[in-house]
């Protein structure tokens, strides 16, 4: 007896080590037939298949997110792999991610699992140094959850910088340094908070420079990902990516666990989205794509709970297609699972002092009514005003609408919400004929869940609301208003009560034509501010992100354009800039314009100029030139 006390206590310590990682939680902590059995995998262990700590790689770097006041969540990946390298450090980059050696298990690959754990210790400190620790710890991982590592580090300040390493238990063969940053306190007065907001990378489309430009000026706080991360489709289907040698892999439309796992390993090889992931703490959902194109409940566009279905696009149901994706995604992102009992929430809120309350919703994967998939649109078109249609399902409207009311009566400044599509009203009849002139996948298709939302903040008094979105591959920006039921001035922005900002897309291309010009753009611009009495800018041309500068007197908007993403590079261009004052719930006007100055670089303005510059700031230098337009590449 006194002989099996030593490995009775050894074999705690690896259900807690092997417990510190989150990822083997998911996809339900407290249904185990759901998520992983650690005491199986523990039980698989056979000492004599340890690996050298040489022999391990920290394959993508390390991210964090999800950050609290007291706490955050940091991720890594740490794999085998047999293929001789030159050159094994990797704390100033990464290696090569898919060779010879057999991590994988339940994938269609049929690899067997590791028979070892991997073993790494973290510490989390105040000094770039890593001299000063505040948080350390030990922490399994194996091929259960492809190697993935995700560990919350706690007992942190508020709204402090906090920097971070992983290392192989008993080697020096460690991680890059990240660095993380907490949110403040709910009831701390902040100054000013900075958000980089960004959605839609497609691996064959082009360089995700944009993830990376935030990070070399070192201009925010933290990341905000409104979806689209990944996309699901082979080489060829929605981007070629032979000739700047970006082929997604798997390269076939993606369907089971391995498939996910795989598509994330690749998204994630691109050297600005590790940087951003590196710099800056990550507040992430998903949109369609991370799972397939417009996924709803039920089903997606090329995938429902049919036979028919079911025999033609995959083999494979529609719920075992989102689950493989769903915990990929959780193994991969720094992500915190906000209900255990509940494996497709991923729509929670995020108090950043009393400067602003963020809600990020889910409006695709986890109770989203029937969308348009390209077959059904005039059905859809017919039943876009039913009361019983709904983006997120009674349970997380309630919970919206609820943290609205919430966010006002504790006296947040701001209510931010992330949504992953566009909020406001766009007939784009120009893109889409009369018969059918709005895009029914979006919030359009769903207007009594709008009107309901609607209702709360303008039945409630509820002022200072910015919608942020994504999806739609071009940047809109438009006053936040209630058409139709409150009165409302196009000119000044009256009876608005806030504004929408969303976002170009990192790389997907635009909605108005994959090789559009910036004349062809522009002139779709025009007639869509022509049609649209709320939109206030309008722009296709342009691949980028923006920029939301939050203090308690304004907030800031700034649009970024990239000149070309066919290369990795640091340039931008500032497209736009508009603000909007703390009790004005309107875009503020300069001289009857909505744009700072009366002017932007590219796209329609409802007032103002448009004065095309070509002014490029090269943001690892931060200096300045005229890019030639002409050069301009595949946007």
């Amino acid at each position: 007896m006194l002989q099996l006390l030593p490995l009775l206590a050894l074999a705690g310590t690896s259900l807690a080590s092997y417990g510190a990682n989150l990822n083997y939680r998911s996809p339900s902590n407290h249904h185990p037939g759901l998520g992983i059995s650690v005491r199986k995998v523990v039980k698989r262990n056979d000492p004599s298949a340890s690996y050298d700590p040489a022999s391990l790689n920290f394959t993508h770097g390390v991210a964090s997110g999800d950050p609290y006041p007291s706490s955050v969540i940091l991720w890594t990946r740490c794999s085998p792999m047999l293929n001789n390298v030159d050159d094994n450090r990797t704390t100033t980059g990464f290696v090569p991610l898919y060779n010879p050696v057999p991590i994988y298990n339940d994938t269609d690959e049929g690899r067997p699992p590791s028979k070892s754990p991997i073993c790494l210790n973290f510490v989390v400190a105040t000094d770039k140094n890593l001299s000063d620790v505040v948080n350390q710890g030990t922490v399994y991982t194996s091929s259960d959850v492809d190697y993935t590592v995700k560990v919350e580090a706690t007992g942190l300040n508020a709204f402090t910088y906090y920097y971070y390493r992983f290392t192989v238990c008993n080697s020096k063969n460690s991680s890059p340094i990240g660095r993380t940053k907490t949110t403040p306190a709910a009831r701390d007065d902040v100054t000013s908070v900075g958000l980089a907001v960004f959605s839609c990378s497609n691996f064959p489309f082009g360089f995700f420079n944009a993830y990376g430009n935030p990070a070399r000026k070192d201009s925010v706080d933290y990341v905000i990902h409104l979806g689209d991360y990944i996309y699901e489709y082979k080489n060829g289907h929605y981007g070629w990516g032979n000739a700047i040698n970006r082929i997604p892999q798997p390269d076939r439309d993606i369907y089971s666990l391995y498939d996910y796992r795989r598509r994330h390993a690749t998204y994630k090889t691109d050297a600005d989205l590790r940087l951003s992931q590196q710099t800056f703490p990550w507040i992430p959902v998903w949109d369609d794509h991370e799972v397939a194109d417009n996924t709803y409940r039920d089903g997606s566009s090329q995938l429902n709970n049919t036979e028919d279905s079911f025999i033609k696009d995959g083999g494979v149901s529609t719920d075992q297609r989102k689950m493989n994706a769903v915990r990929a995604y959780f193994e991969w992102m720094p992500i915190r699972q906000v209900d255990m009992d509940d494996n497709l929430r991923i729509w929670r809120t995020f108090q950043i002092g009393n400067l602003i309350d963020l809600l990020m919703l889910d409006t695709r994967v986890y109770d989203r009514s029937i969308t348009d998939l390209y077959w059904n649109t005039d059905y859809i078109r017919q039943i876009s005003n039913d009361a019983g249609r709904s983006l997120m399902g009674s349970r997380q409207e309630n919970w919206f609408y609820d943290n609205l009311i919430n966010s006002a009566n504790r006296g947040a400044t701001w209510r931010i919400i992330g949504s992953q599509i566009v909020f406001s009203r766009v007939n784009e009849s120009v893109l889409y004929g009369n018969a059918e002139p709005l895009n029914y996948d979006a919030w359009d298709g769903y207007q009594a869940n709008r009107n309901r939302t609607l209702s709360v903040l303008y039945n409630n008094n509820i002022s200072n609301n910015i919608f942020l979105a994504g999806d739609s591959h071009a940047n809109w920006v438009s006053d936040l208003v209630w058409l139709d039921e409150s009165p409302y001035d196009a000119a000044t922005g009256a009876g608005s009560i806030g504004a929408e900002f969303a976002g170009t897309a990192v790389s997907s291309p635009s909605p108005f034509g994959q090789n559009t010009t910036i004349a062809r753009a522009n002139n779709i611009s025009d007639y869509l501010i022509r049609d649209n009495r709320e939109l206030q800018w309008s722009e296709g041309y342009y691949r980028g992100y923006y920029e939301l500068h939050v203090s308690k007197k304004q907030l800031d908007a700034k649009f970024f354009g990239l000149p070309t993403i066919i290369t990795r590079n640091p340039e931008e261009i500032s497209l736009a800039n508009f603000t909007v004052l703390n009790g004005g719930n309107r875009l503020e006007r300069f001289g009857g314009s909505p744009a700072v100055g009366g002017v932007v670089e590219n796209g329609a303005i409802k007032a103002g100029k448009v004065v095309r510059s070509n002014i490029t700031n090269a943001t690892d230098t931060g200096r300045y030139s005229i890019t030639n337009a002409s050069t301009f590449r595949d946007h």
